[in-house]
C-alpha cells in the first residue's frame, strides 16, 4: 500500500486535487491517503472542498491577516515538515504553483520523500508574470519525481528544460474532471444562487468577472473595474456578476468603482457549484484566473484574459480565449464585440477544449500506484 500525503491550501488546489483525492480514497486496497490543508486561503479553501465531500485530515490553519509571502513560506515549510514526518508518506502530492505547493514540495524533499506534481510544466517564461507563481512552479519542477503535465505543450516545456522524459506523464488537466462532475451535480441540485439571481438574469446576457492576481493590484485593477463599468453602462440588456476575492487589494477598488451600479452584482467568493452554474450560463467571462481559462472552453463560454501573457496558451491558440490585458479600452472593445456579434461568440464557443477529457485523475492514480523506479529517493 502506498501512503500519499496530499497538500491543499487554496481554492484552485482544492478543486483540481478533489478528483485525484476521491480516486485515491476509492481504492483503499492500494492507497492510504492523508489530506493536509495549509489554509493559505481559509474561507475559500473550505468552500471549495465542501461540495466534493472532502474533509482535511490535518488542518494547519496557517492563514494570517496581511501575511507576507516570506512569513507564509517560513511557517508553511515548518508545519508541513512536521505533518510529513508524522505520517511517513511514500509520496507527497502537490498541485499547481501556489506557495502551499512549493512549500509542500520543499518539505518533502527535505524529508527524502518523493514528490508528485499535478499540473506540471506550465510556463510564461517571465518570472514576474504571474508573481510568484511562475517561480514557484519552476522550482517545484526541480524537486518533483512525478510530473503530471496537463498538455503536450507542458510536457515539451519540462523536457526542454532538462526534466527526464521518463518522469513526465501527459494526463490532461484535473480541472476538467472536477468541472464535468460538478456540472452534472448542479443540474440535479441547483445552488441557492440560481434562485437569488433568477430575476436579474432573465432576458439578459451574463458577463462573469473574476480577478485576483497580485500583479494587477493598483492601477491595472482600477482600469479593469472602469472597463467593467463602461460595459454595464453601454449594455442595459447585460448584467455583470463579480464574485470578489477577499484580498484587500481587490476588495477596495472593486467596491469603490463598481459598488452600487444597478447592473453589476458584487458577490462574496462562491462555492464551486455556484460558480460552475454561473460559468455555464455566461455569455462571456473576464478573468485573470488560470483555472477559469481551462474551465470556460469545456463549457463553450468565451473567455477574455486580463493578463499580458498566459501559461495556458492552448486556449488562445484554439480560439477559446483572448488576451486583453488590463487596458480599459481593450477590455471594453472585446466584451462589447462578443456581446454584439453572435458569430464571434459562436466561433469562440465551438472550439474544442484543449485541456483534457475528464479522465486525468484516473491516469494520475494509475501512475502513483506503481512505485517509481527512477525517483531520487527510496521510501522503502
Amino acid at each position: 500500500m502506498r501512503k500519499v500525503f496530499t497538500v491543499v491550501g487554496t481554492r484552485p488546489e482544492a478543486i483540481k486535487l478533489a478528483p485525484v483525492i476521491r480516486a485515491l480514497q476509492a481504492d483503499p486496497g492500494r492507497f492510504s491517503v492523508r489530506v493536509c490543508a495549509t489554509a493559505q486561503q481559509r474561507e475559500m479553501l473550505d468552500q471549495a472542498l465542501a461540495p466534493f465531500g472532502i474533509v482535511p485530515d490535518v488542518d494547519l490553519d496557517l492563514m494570517r491577516a496581511n501575511q507576507t509571502l516570506a512569513d507564509l513560506t517560513s511557517r508553511s515549510v515548518a508545519a508541513l515538515d512536521a505533518g510529513i514526518a508524522a505520517f511517513g508518506p511514500d509520496v507527497v502530492l502537490v498541485q499547481g504553483d501556489t506557495t502551499t505547493a512549493f512549500c509542500g514540495a520543499l518539505a518533502a524533499f527535505y524529508r527524502h520523500v518523493e514528490v508528485a506534481h499535478v499540473e506540471a510544466g506550465l510556463r510564461t517564461g517571465r518570472k514576474d508574470a504571474p508573481f510568484p507563481e511562475e517561480v514557484n512552479r519552476t522550482l517545484i519542477s526541480q524537486i518533483a519525481d512525478y510530473h503530471f503535465a496537463p498538455t503536450g505543450r507542458a510536457r515539451d516545456a519540462l523536457v526542454g528544460s532538462g526534466i527526464d522524459a521518463a518522469s513526465v506523464f501527459v494526463t490532461g488537466n484535473t480541472v476538467v474532471d472536477a468541472l464535468l462532475w460538478m456540472r452534472d451535480h448542479v443540474k440535479q441540485h441547483p445552488p441557492a444562487l440560481a434562485g437569488m439571481l433568477a430575476r436579474d438574469l432573465e432576458g439578459r446576457a451574463l458577463v462573469l468577472v473574476t480577478g485576483h492576481r497580485r500583479e494587477s493590484f493598483g492601477r491595472p485593477m482600477e482600469q479593469m473595474c472602469l472597463a467593467i463599468r463602461d460595459v454595464a453602462d453601454a449594455r442595459p440588456d447585460a448584467i455583470v456578476v463579480y464574485p470578489v476575492h477577499l484580498n484587500p487589494g481587490v476588495q477596495e477598488p472593486v467596491s469603490r468603482l463598481l459598488g452600487g451600479h444597478p447592473r453589476i452584482r458584487l458577490l462574496p467568493p462562491l462555492a464551486y457549484d455556484a460558480f460552475v452554474w454561473l460559468m455555464d450560463r455566461a455569455a462571456a467571462i473576464l478573468t485573470d484566473s488560470g483555472g477559469v481559462q481551462e474551465e470556460a472552453p469545456v463549457l463553450g463560454t468565451p473567455v477574455f484574459v486580463t493578463r499580458e501573457v498566459t501559461e495556458r496558451p492552448e486556449g488562445v491558440d484554439a480560439g477559446n480565449a483572448q488576451l486583453v490585458g488590463t487596458d480599459r479600452a481593450a477590455i471594453v472593445s472585446a466584451l462589447l464585440g462578443v456581446l454584439a456579434n453572435p458569430h464571434q461568440r459562436a466561433a469562440m464557443s465551438a472550439a474544442a477544449s484543449p485541456y483534457g477529457d475528464g479522465h486525468a485523475a484516473e491516469r494520475i492514480v494509475s501512475v502513483l500506484g506503481v512505485r517509481s523506479k527512477t525517483a531520487r529517493f527510496s521510501s522503502a
